[in-house]
């Protein structure tokens, strides 16, 4: 009987005591996490929130359509409940930036039809939604992308993305069948 290694050896890498899977940054931090004091307190290890949030793209969208859809909905996300974003990041030399969300954005590609089932099992459960429709590509300020959506009635919109923090189940079950974005 011959027994595989590879889950020891996975979690090893994972957890990072195998010092060749680790990378120079990492055990950099760690280092210095130990000079600091903290001891084996900073571990690598994935976590695990409540909550999801889901972007969700018309697949034949230009890279820098994609690029400006999903920057346009998760600041709705962002500007919907602050506790979603963390505190301001701070670098060695003392620098300040802007905080980010403090949980990962999950970004799927769906074609239209795709999308629309999203938009519409999303509404049926009661999800807050971002949206974003191929009329805004033509909008230059907030005040016109309001007017935009707001001349289509729902079932017409023209959507190019939605975005939303929902329950993890709950994400899962608006965008079953659909496939992370590449």
């Amino acid at each position: 009987m011959v027994v595989s290694r590879a889950p020891f050896t996975r979690r090893r890498r994972i957890l990072g005591t195998n010092r060749r899977t680790i990378s120079p940054a990492v055990r950099r931090v760690k280092r210095d996490a130990q000079a600091a004091g903290l001891g084996d307190a900073f571990t690598l290890k994935r976590m695990q929130f409540d909550t999801k949030i889901a972007v969700v793209l018309r697949e034949d969208l230009a890279v820098w359509q994609k690029a400006n859809v999903t920057a346009f909905l998760v600041s709705g996300i962002a500007g919907s409940d602050p506790s979603v974003v963390g505190e301001p990041y701070v670098d060695g030399s003392g620098n300040r930036y802007l905080p980010m969300f403090r949980q990962p954005v999950f970004v799927y590609a769906a074609d239209s039809a795709g999308i629309r089932r999203a938009y519409e099992r999303a509404m049926q459960r009661g999800a807050e939604l971002a949206i974003y429709t191929d009329e805004l590509f033509t909008t230059n300020h907030d005040d016109a992308n309001r007017a935009a959506v707001a001349a289509v009635p729902a079932e017409s919109l023209d959507l190019v993305g939605i975005a939303f923090r929902a329950e993890r189940k709950l994400v899962d079950r608006i965008l079953d069948k659909l496939r992370q974005h590449p």
